[in-house]
């Protein structure tokens, strides 16, 4: 990153060479040399500037590939799972055991339904993915029936959302160590509440200094829309409320 900086100020400091002749021995060639060095130091930096921004385009496009292919196979390998456990069941003449299973399938297909159903590209792909990344933080997500927000909020304000709860997941899943092998739990939470939207985070096992916590939650939000709330004396429950653009 720094060195293509550098390029670029050694290449626009170029333009003293010519200055300084002009200085020293003003004439028509001096006037054109300068002319045609400067028309050069901006075409050179106009086409690397373009070049770099399509390498960082193509860098994040990669990344992007990557990160669905392994949300996709994970998700493929969650529902091989499922239907290896209701085969089994089928196998052994167990319609209790199958109807369960088939039960939780059902749940699942319904969860994913309503996240996708919540309108914000990043977010719902935030949320589809996070179980793909090695984490000691599990999350599970809870949607309120029928919410929606694509035509309720903003594209920005939409991206702002995604951002502030990726952040505040983030707080959660280094505000306390979790032992080795074991898993602490955030349960993510969506509803409206009359004019705006809520997020709830309610966290279980040790999440440190629940004073920090708060404070890192309160500087996340600091400056935006979005505002940050606790309603009960438990430290580890944070509400985020958002009003809607209706």
């Amino acid at each position: 990153m720094k060195s293509w900086k550098w390029l670029i100020w050694a290449v626009m400091l170029s333009v003293m060479l010519p200055l300084g002749l002009l200085y020293w021995h003003t004439s028509l060639f001096t006037c054109l040399l300068l002319g045609v060095w400067i028309a050069a130091v901006l075409a050179f930096c106009s086409i690397y500037y373009r070049r770099h921004f399509e390498e960082e385009l193509r860098i994040q496009e990669k990344t992007l590939q990557q990160a669905a292919n392994r949300t996709l196979n994970h998700h493929r390998h969650d529902w091989m799972n499922d239907l290896q456990v209701l085969y089994g069941y089928i196998q052994l003449g167990k319609p209790d055991k199958s109807l369960e299973c088939v039960g939780r399938i059902k749940e699942r297909i319904a969860l994913d339904s309503r996240i996708a159903k919540l309108g914000i590209p990043s977010l719902v792909f935030y949320l589809q993915s996070f179980r793909t990344f090695r984490s000691s933080l599990e999350l599970e997500v809870l949607v309120e029936e029928g919410l929606q927000l694509e035509d309720k909020l903003s594209a920005d304000t939409g991206e702002e959302l995604t951002q502030v709860i990726m952040q505040t997941v983030r707080a959660y899943q280094y505000s306390g160590l979790a032992l080795h092998g074991d898993t602490r739990k955030l349960r993510l939470g969506f509803t409206q509440d009359g004019g705006d939207i809520l997020i709830s985070f309610e966290g279980d096992g040790d999440h440190g200094n629940p004073e920090l916590l708060q404070g890192q939650i309160y500087n996340i939000v600091q400056g935006k829309i979005i505002k940050a709330e606790q309603p009960g004396r438990d430290k580890s429950y944070v509400e985020l409320r958002l009003p809607l653009e209706m």
